[in-house]
């Protein structure tokens, strides 16, 4: 059974409980930091957007449609669906001469609520480029368009635009991918289940540019400086990727994955992490990223504190009184160094 790594208390007594693990290594692969079972495999989902974006920029598919940083940062988002988001996802749309009905990740409502208030209340409802992965659908499309390929069922798992990201995770994680266990994510396009530790090892090789390839080294260079300069694309307002790479990206890079997973990328000191709630709960995951990153001594104080709503936040009842609050538990004094 995995430690506990959040509790989540009421009054003085504690009400829940949130098990998981997490996992630290370093480009080469060598475990810095684990707690929990860092061996059995996860549903990475939404956290592994950054590695999925390597094979649309190695392509030349941004440079052949006149794409920038901000498409980037769309292709590796899980936005809120906010105007900025839509607008650029509709734009894009027109560049690649492709209709929105080719999207394959379906029609949702904004997931920032108050976006989602506003439209229902002109009288409009779901589309497609409202899908918090319209972006990386995007991305896949125009690979597909750039390379002549057929765009149609792209988001199958035998389509050559999964198996070119199968290709970067296999030489990013040393996993042998096409026989990982496999679903299909909420979006509709195939999500693998990983161990945590070679989850944690991709991400810190993504955070070393240098490892790779000329291509493919370009490709993650310029997929930083999109997280830089960019990041409300990557997900928007009161969203912790956001907020947190806002003020800390490259030093910091992290991605968020549904079902309360959690990876970073810190590529000055050459480490990737990967974390996952076993119960799946989002608020847990981002108490035990804040955590990790304390933990390894990259969390600068001023920007804790700056974040400790998403860290270490309260529990307010109806009246906006603090009944609560949520924390990380005494289980992180046993993690374990390599």
């Amino acid at each position: 059974m995995n430690p506990v790594l959040v509790n989540r208390w009421r009054g003085n007594a504690i009400e829940s409980r949130h098990r998981g693990a997490v996992a630290v290594l370093n480009a080469d692969g060598t475990l810095v930091a684990q707690l929990g079972d860092a061996q059995r495999a996860v549903f990475p989902r939404s956290a592994i957007k950054f590695l999925q974006a390597i094979s649309f920029v190695e392509s030349g598919a941004m440079q052949a449609f006149g794409l920038d940083d901000r498409h980037l940062a769309l292709a590796c988002a899980s936005h809120n669906g906010e105007p900025v988001h839509v607008d650029l996802a509709a734009e894009w749309l027109e560049r690649i001469g492709c209709d929105q009905e080719e999207l394959e990740c379906g029609a949702t409502l904004p997931s920032h609520k108050a976006t989602q208030f506003e439209l229902l209340s002109e009288g409009r409802g779901p589309q497609r480029i409202h899908h918090n992965c319209s972006g990386k659908h995007l991305g896949l499309m125009s690979t597909c368009k750039h390379l002549g390929e057929q765009v149609r069922n792209y988001r199958l798992y035998n389509h050559s635009a999964q198996q070119r990201w199968f290709d970067v995770l296999e030489s990013l994680s040393n996993a042998r991918v096409r026989q990982l266990p496999w679903g299909y994510d909420g979006c509709a396009i195939p999500t693998l289940a990983m161990p945590l530790q070679r989850l944690a090892l991709a991400m810190a090789r993504f955070g070393d540019p240098s490892r790779f390839p000329d291509g493919q080294r370009q490709a993650v260079e310029q997929i930083h400086l999109a997280l830089q300069s960019q990041p409300y694309l990557v997900a928007g307002k009161e969203r912790l990727c956001t907020a947190l790479m806002e003020r800390l990206a490259p030093e910091i890079m992290v991605k968020v994955g549904a079902e309360g997973v959690y990876t970073a990328v810190i590529p000055e000191h050459r480490l990737g992490v990967a974390l996952k709630i076993d119960d799946g709960h989002d608020g847990a995951a981002r108490v035990a990223l804040g955590a990790i990153l304390t933990i390894l001594g990259v969390l600068p104080e001023e920007d804790a504190k700056a974040l400790e709503d998403y860290f270490v936040p309260t529990i307010n009842n109806s009246r906006g009184e603090t009944i609560g609050r949520m924390e990380p538990s005494s289980d992180w004094e046993s993690i374990a160094p390599a």
